[in-house]
């Protein structure tokens, strides 16, 4: 059995003290890279939380959207090649899948910016 606290509140914790006590009492050409370290920790906890539900949705869609089998990171390779050859364009199934997928990393890396979108700035973004 695990002590408490789990990975996800030693991150939480461990960030918190990194930006409140250490931060300030840097010099001013390290803050940026402890503001760095404290981001990745922040996505870190995000990714955590979220657990490996997004990326396997992610691989499915792809997969679907492709009609091939591959990990993640092969499927947006080949969603990326199949783009930049036009295979999608006015394809509303591939906007769907790389909307949600910009929507869930967002979610992860900077989840403060989705406040500024309205569930009808996306269907906006979709049409």
């Amino acid at each position: 059995m695990r002590e408490c606290p789990d990975g996800i509140a030693l991150l939480v914790i461990a960030r918190e003290v990194l930006r409140k006590e250490l931060l300030p009492l840097l010099p001013g050409d390290k803050a940026y890279a402890a503001l760095m370290v404290a981001n990745a920790m922040g996505i870190a906890e995000r990714q955590l939380r979220n657990g490996e539900g997004p990326q396997r949705e992610e691989q499915q869609a792809l997969a679907d959207l492709l009609g091939t089998e591959g990990t993640l990171a092969e499927l947006n390779r080949e969603f990326a090649a199949r783009i930049r050859r036009g295979d999608f364009d006015n394809d509303a199934e591939a906007r769907r899948v790389l909307w949600e997928s910009t929507v869930q990393r967002v979610r992860e890396s900077a989840p403060k910016a989705l406040a500024a979108y309205s569930p009808s700035a996306a269907r906006h973004v979709l049409v």
